[in-house]
């Protein structure tokens, strides 16, 4: 093993002085070199697109293999750069439970044949999941996979790279500029010392100087490295508008292997309800139809339950019975009594059915009394110059 003491505490020292120039930074005692505007542009755009891409494929990966144990056997065998086995879906496997359970109830029997019937569309279903979930695999999993541990992890190293390119900049700018000081000092004072030999004692303005020009050097060639590698960055990141347009052409191809899974499953549902139509339409009673002739009532539409003796609700009871009235009860000829009236509280929002009724909004407090000859179920609510019939069901009598 080539073990270079030298090269290991260079290392050291420059990650020491980087580590020194970052949390002065951070403090707000140091000065940054800031990026440029485009290059800060391509950056956040990148952390955006890896971000959602992220999210899309972690998500994309529960929508097509929701168990985790599966997903974690398959982030393995990637891994291990290993074929994944072939996993029995869910369709698939329902599909042969119901072939076996035909063999033990009887395959001439009407459920029994039944069950072969829907268990071999089943594993049809089945098979079009396995081959739908192959196809969006391909298609769009792994090129958001490869991106994101490829592309991406190549774009972060350069980073990293361009941050410690710049951080040796800074450095170096820290470094001139305290060795300006140094010299401006040297200049000022005394150029050697008279109690030493002139030839003994560097110049102590000479020294400054040629640490200035080392400083520079060192400047130029630092901030030489940070434009390069800031251009191999910018170069990186402004490939993230290809990476788009890949993923867009991605993204239609998911779209269309969803379209094909779903119509195909459409088309075999389709098909299986026209065997069981065929096969059972004889012999089993559809259970969605009803016979007027067995069921002893008529069929009827949802607005007319309220002919069902038993099945009226109370909101709809109360318009049945309140259509009859407007023949009897003029609301206009109304005139409120002298006495019997009472303020309440509306509980529920109420629209009005017809003219004669008064529309209520929860919380208002409304005047009501009642009228000889009035259903019980109702009262007379005014409003300020409104006036109708109004639910008591709907209110809250305040004494």
């Amino acid at each position: 093993m080539d073990f270079n003491v030298k090269k290991l505490a260079s290392d050291a020292g420059v990650f020491f002085t980087r580590a020194v120039q970052f949390t002065e930074e951070k403090l707000g005692q140091a000065e940054k070199t800031e990026l440029d505007a485009h290059l800060e542009n391509l950056i956040a755009r990148g952390d955006c697109t890896k971000n959602w891409t992220e999210k899309i494929f972690r998500q994309t990966e529960v929508l097509l293999q929701p168990n985790p144990s599966a997903r974690i056997e398959e982030f393995f065998y990637e891994k291990l750069d290993r074929k994944i086995p072939s996993r029995t879906t869910n369709g698939e496997l329902l599909g042969q439970y119901m072939l076996d359970a035909a063999k033990d109830f009887g395959p001439g029997t009407p459920y029994g044949s039944t069950l072969i019937t829907v268990g071999e569309y089943q594993k049809r279903l089945g098979g079009a999941e396995r081959e739908f979930l192959q196809t969006s695999a391909i298609s769009f999993l792994t090129p958001l996979r490869n991106f994101l541990e490829g592309d991406w992890r190549t774009i972060s190293k350069e980073r990293r790279l361009l941050e410690n390119r710049r951080l040796d900049l800074d450095v170096c700018k820290a470094r001139l500029k305290k060795a300006k000081l140094a010299e401006a000092k040297a200049a000022a004072a005394p150029d050697f010392q008279e109690t030493r030999p002139r030839n003994y004692v560097l110049s102590a303005s000479a020294s400054a100087v040629r640490s200035t020009d080392s400083a520079e050097h060192e400047l130029r060639v630092a901030q030489t490295e940070f434009d390069r590698q800031a251009e191999v960055t910018r170069l990186l990141l402004e490939g993230i508008s290809s990476t788009h347009v890949n993923h867009l052409r991605c993204l239609h191809e998911f779209v269309e292997a969803q379209a094909a899974y779903y119509a195909q499953c459409h088309k075999l549902m389709q098909e299986l309800q026209k065997d069981l139509s065929s096969a059972n339409g004889d012999s089993i009673p559809n259970a969605f139809v009803i016979n007027p002739s067995t069921s002893g009532m008529s069929v009827c539409s949802p607005h007319s339950v309220t002919s069902l003796p038993g099945a009226s609700s109370p909101s709809r009871s109360l318009v049945s019975t309140n259509t009859l009235e407007p023949e009897t009860l003029k609301i206009e000829e109304v005139k409120p009594p002298a006495t019997g009236t009472r303020k309440a509280k509306v509980l529920y929002d109420y629209h009005a059915a017809d003219t004669s009724e008064l529309s209520l909004f929860s919380d208002e407090l409304i005047t009501v009394y009642t009228m000889p000859g009035m259903d019980p179920d109702w009262l007379i609510g005014e409003r300020g110059n409104e006036k109708g019939k109004v639910p008591v069901t709907y209110l809250e009598l305040l004494s």
